[in-house]
């Protein structure tokens, strides 16, 4: 102890955090907490010598005049953040495609050749093409990967916007973990993140969380005498006021991740489905491309290194997973619109596929806005009203230790906000227990003053309770219990009667409690109980506080009305072929009044409590939760139970919300987390998949239908992109075999490619979702990606668009009466024409894989018709004016419209297809 004194004695206060105003420097508080040094706090005369050094109070926190200062002595609590990838990142990356490179090196010696044999510029028209066609697919997915890479930077912020409750001016307010500074004072509670190094200053049962500092699970106890509190930690339970001591990059938290780079994208698991398809369809262009050359060996080497490559390129479906990308992306930003920030890119599609979602009550179904409308107070039921008659027939006995039991068992408080206004703060039960203690004409403050509580047990979703004792003023102890009502009900063996006193609780009297309970609860009431229990003098802080012997104060009734338009998107699932089901914590009564009004529960549906659910074998699990709609007094381990049940029994696709830290394993089983963004802990928000910002339930079904979406937009780019890809592989395969020559040259296959990669995937990927979407049958678990319609479409307009492309070839000279030395090349115009006019055409067509009316909303997709007119516009100077680059010359209007009516006639027969019936699997 002497050597730490000696050393820390020689502590100097650097000159600039003097001339601040402070007495101590960053680096010194660092190495205290950082470094665990208690030697080292003791010198500086614990935590209220550092709250003095740095200039504030545990009552009155930091003024917000001193914040430039203080910023300027100790920074800022941000942390160094990679920086963003540029544009040409993105364009490196896309040069490194193989098909690219391999398109390079022809394009080289196309050129080389080209000019040796033909000269200069004739000759580099071919290599030239190439190169400028390389550019183009290189810049558009260089530009769209980088979009996306700054949308999802810009939707990584979003998600590390935290805000605490900060004592600041003297006023308990909500701040920005950004902008908190050493000095303030921090309020943590159960799952809050703790967000800078700091130090213990009061509070209860503090267990922190360390693992992702350390790695080790079991959590730390954090007190007076281990008062250290290190940023990126979390709170496991209790709660506290922490001292802010180091912030940003000065902070342990900090330090480590300046040594993490930034990590990979998420590939989805549709992204790698597709890639999966995109490698057998590439594989076989491969073939196609090997044979073909082998075929045309004997010809000029390079051009027919060019053709066989140029196949390849039009084989290999490399679109498919930027359709992906740009789908979700498109999503994100539109789910982000509709109060749903999707933390995970596979959530979107996930959710597309859900068959089943396991919603909490309260907050999600609910408003959450509570209130205690009825009370039981000394076997008296009173409706709760702000007229003086409510209290005045209450003992003033009673409503002493009501007052004493609402105002210190509580994670609640009750301040005096910057507009000098009283403000209650904590959860919805707590704020609406506390408003009736208000109304009792408590004194929030003064009743904790006088009060002196020496152990606090904070809510438990386990024990479905928590309580506190208090040391009484007369010696001995109180303990203050408050839980779900059964629960708390059964540890009471007295009551206070309507004079007041304490007696025995014999069988009516408990009857009647119970009765009462029912009574809250068939209206839909979230019913409490308040009790009491005077301990004695034996009581050790260390131990836990009794649950037996207590005596009963009251029963108090909350109401928490069902959120508007909740009804209807409960209906909205079912007609979606999606169950929900209700976990609540609540007991049987209120969750089945409730979920009754909220139309999940049917005359053939069952409710069940947890204990008894938690009791049932595996075989009784399987005969019940099939009808299963309401779990009521679960515990988190039973919702964890019912999910993975639902997973992995039942072969589910689950969707569950929750806003707990103690929700967290249930939010990982299920195949897709949403957490509560205003309710809900920073644990439960890490965990989840979809933050929904509103709490809302229908917010939820947004989200489903956004996922369905994407999973049906990509079905339609796939189908229109396999079916270029089919008949651009088989008409230049058998031409080439059969005549010797290719009608698509590789400048041209390049710019299809460009329409069906890139510009198809724009303007089908971000189809906008339809009501329509929530009428038909969820694609579950072992749904196949390409349906039995799609295969149907495919072959069908594949069938088309070959014997079109087949006629022109053989027919097309004596059709046209095309006999001139340029015959070869209008003919071969002329089937390239028609080829993408087919395409853009059939891409109106995929809009709908099974209605016959594709031009529904049509003109609401901007994005499509932008993509189809410049299409048709880049087409037309293609054919017209980029003769020598293209291989194509100027057509005649009567060519054109043959053109255009080839491509249009494809839509007919799409309608005709769609009529076909074929199995759905």
């Amino acid at each position: 102890m002497l050597a730490g004194l000696s050393l820390s004695s020689d502590y100097i206060v650097p000159q600039d955090v003097k001339e601040a105003g402070f007495q101590i420097c960053a680096e010194e508080l660092g190495s205290i907490v950082e470094g665990h040094d208690v030697k080292k706090l003791k010198i500086h005369d614990g935590v209220e010598g550092i709250a003095e050094k740095l200039g504030t109070t545990i009552t009155k926190g930091i003024s917000t005049s001193e914040i430039d200062r203080r910023q300027r002595v100790y920074g800022v609590n941000r942390f160094t953040e990679t920086p963003p990838k540029g544009f040409w990142f993105f364009v490196w990356e896309a040069v490194q495609d193989t098909t690219l490179m391999i398109l390079g090196i022809c394009a080289f010696v196309s050129l080389l050749v080209g000019i040796v044999t033909e000269g200069w510029p004739k000759g580099a028209h071919d290599g030239l093409g190439i190169v400028a066609s390389i550019l183009l697919v290189v810049f558009v997915t260089a530009t769209s990967d980088y979009k996306q890479s700054l949308q999802f930077r810009d939707l990584d912020k979003e998600k590390k916007k935290i805000v605490m409750q900060v004592t600041r001016n003297g006023l308990r307010q909500k701040l920005s973990i950004y902008d908190l500074l050493p000095g303030d004072i921090v309020h943590l509670s159960i799952g809050d993140q703790v967000p800078a190094d700091g130090l213990f200053m009061s509070g209860y049962s503090l267990l922190i969380n360390e693992s992702s500092l350390t790695g080790e699970s079991e959590p730390v106890n954090v007190n007076a005498s281990n008062p250290f509190l290190l940023s990126g930690t979390k709170v496991q339970n209790g709660s506290c006021k922490m001292l802010v001591t180091t912030v940003g990059m000065r902070t342990q938290w900090g330090k480590l991740m300046a040594t993490l780079s930034e990590g990979g994208d998420d590939e989805t698991p549709l992204q790698v489905k597709l890639n999966g398809v995109a490698t057998v369809i590439g594989k076989i262009g491969l073939f196609f491309a090997v044979v073909t050359f082998s075929v045309l060996v004997q010809g000029l080497f390079t051009r027919k290194l060019e053709e066989g490559t140029q196949w390849i390129w039009s084989g290999v479906p490399e679109g498919l997973p930027l359709a992906v990308t740009l789908s979700l992306a498109f999503a994100m930003k539109k789910m982000m619109n509709d109060k749903a920030l999707v933390r995970h890119l596979a959530a979107c599609e996930t959710m597309g596929s859900a068959t089943t979602i396991c919603s909490d009550k309260t907050g999600t179904l609910t408003t959450n806005h509570m209130t205690v409308v009825k009370t039981c107070i000394c076997g008296e039921i009173k409706e709760v009203s702000g007229s003086e008659k409510f209290g005045s027939s209450i003992p003033e006995s009673v409503r002493k230790i009501l007052l004493e039991s609402i105002f210190n068992n509580t994670g609640g408080d009750v301040v005096v906000n910057e507009a000098q206004k009283v403000e209650i703060l904590g959860t919805p039960t707590e704020t609406a227990l506390l408003e009736l203690g208000l109304l009792l004409g408590g004194d929030f403050e003064e009743e904790r003053v006088k009060s002196k509580i020496v152990k606090v047990e904070p809510f438990n979703s386990t024990k479905k309770r928590m309580g506190v004792v208090l040391e009484l003023p007369e010696g001995g102890f109180r303990a203050h219990c408050k839980g779900a009502s059964e629960i708390a009900l059964a540890a009471c063996d007295k009551f206070l009667n309507s004079n007041g006193d304490v007696v025995p609780l014999d069988e009516a009297s408990t009857t009647h409690l119970q009765d009462t309970i029912e009574k809250f609860a068939s209206e839909a009431l979230r019913t409490l109980c308040l009790a009491y229990s005077d301990i004695g003098s034996e009581f050790s802080e260390s131990g836990d506080i009794p649950f037996q012997g207590y005596t009963c104060i009251a029963i108090v009734g909350i109401k928490d009305p069902v959120r508007p338009g909740v009804k209807e998107s409960v209906a909205v699932c079912r007609s979606a072929g999606i169950v929900v089901r209700m976990v609540t914590g609540d007991n049987l009564t209120t969750a089945k009044a409730i979920a009754r009004e909220c139309g999940i529960l049917t005359d053939d549906g069952l409710a069940i409590e947890g204990p008894e659910f938690r009791e049932k074998s595996d075989a009784e699990l399987q005969q019940l939760i099939p009808n299963l709609q309401v779990m009521a007094r679960s515990s988190p381990m039973d919702k964890h139970t019912l999910v993975k049940q639902l997973r992995t029994t039942f072969q589910e696709v689950v969707a569950v919300t929750g806003d707990g830290t103690n929700d967290a394993p249930a939010l990982h089983e299920a195949d897709i987390g949403l957490a509560m963004g205003i309710a809900g802990t920073e644990v439960a928000k890490e965990s989840a998949d979809v933050i929904i910002l509103d709490d809302n339930f229908s917010t939820i079904v947004t989200v489903g239908k956004w996922g369905r979406s994407v999973y049906v937009n990509i079905q339609k780019f796939v189908q229109f992109q396999l079916t270029v890809n089919v008949v651009a592989l088989v008409v230049n395969f058998t031409s080439a075999c059969l005549t010797g020559n290719a009608p698509l040259t590789a400048v041209q296959l390049l710019w299809v490619n460009m329409i069906m990669d890139t510009l198809g995937a724009l303007a089908l990927a971000t189809e906008p979702p339809t009501d329509d979407l929530m009428k038909r049958a969820p694609v579950g678990r072992k749904g196949n990606f390409i349906s039995n319609v799609m295969w149907r479409n495919i072959t069908g307009q594949s069938l088309y668009q070959f014997v079109v492309i087949w006629y022109l070839q053989t027919q097309g000279k004596e059709a046209f009466r095309l006999d001139g030395p340029d015959s070869d090349l209008i003919l071969n115009t002329l089937i390239f024409n028609s080829f993408v006019f087919c395409q853009v055409f059939n891409e109106i067509s995929s809009r709908e894989m099974e209605k016959v009316n594709v031009f529904d909303g049509i003109l609401k997709n901007y994005v499509f018709v932008a993509v189809l007119s410049c299409t048709a516009i880049f087409q037309i100077i293609i054919i017209e004016f980029l003769g020598t680059f293209a291989s194509t010359t100027p057509l005649t209007w009567q060519q054109w419209f043959v053109s255009i009516a080839f491509g249009f006639l494809g839509m007919p027969i799409a309608a005709i297809l769609k009529m076909v019936p074929v199995g759905s699997s």
